[in-house]
């Protein structure tokens, strides 16, 4: 298992590549929402002694405006967009904008992509993967192993190791597992 820390709420797809400057329209009062529940989680966990386990929900609004107002404030360099859609029993679909402007890239790929992923979240004793069902660059179905070519472009650019989308990735702290609904998340600490 890869042990690499994820930041709250915040799944493979954030850390994926760095982000861009201009990401869609989003709420800031949502996004100010989700902030306000990590700050939350964060000062429940300094809380000592045997509790119950808790949970906080999101919406899916709120946590792709939140996912917006960080490639927004952190300004960073090839991811564009990521939007993502929650069904029930942990499927979730991902809508992944890239530049990857100026880049050596095999003639097959374009400097703009955009992926769509599809599947099941994964969680397993503290750590989370995808269990990846569809991937598509624009409408073309693509292999996992074209999509893993970008993401170790995409790391060679912004200065990160690259992973494979089959990697478990470690839980934020605190949190002990996800679960999704139609529209929502809910995360257990």
């Amino acid at each position: 298992m890869i042990k690499t820390t994820l930041s709250v709420f915040l799944l493979v797809p954030v850390i994926l590549f760095g982000f861009l400057q201009d990401p869609p329209e989003y709420s800031l009062n949502e996004a100010l929402k989700v902030l306000g529940l990590i700050d939350k989680l964060q000062l429940e966990q300094l809380k000592k002694g045997n509790r119950d386990l808790k949970n906080v929900v999101v919406t899916e609004d709120e946590l792709n405006s939140y996912i917006a107002h960080r490639i927004k404030v952190e300004k960073e360099e090839t991811l564009r967009e990521l939007r993502l859609k929650l069904y029930d029993i942990n499927k979730v679909e991902w809508k992944i904008m890239l530049d990857l402007e100026g880049a050596k890239l095999p003639n097959v790929l374009k400097p703009q992509m955009t992926f769509y992923l599809g599947g099941i979240l994964e969680v397993e004793e503290g750590y989370v993967r995808l269990d990846l069902k569809d991937l598509y660059l624009g409408n073309k179905r693509i292999q996992v192993s074209v999509f893993e070519l970008v993401i170790f472009i995409g790391s060679k650019i912004i200065g990160s190791e690259p992973f494979s989308m089959s990697d478990w990735w470690e839980l934020p702290y605190g949190i002990k597992d996800i679960r999704t609904q139609q529209g929502k998340a809910t995360f257990y600490y």
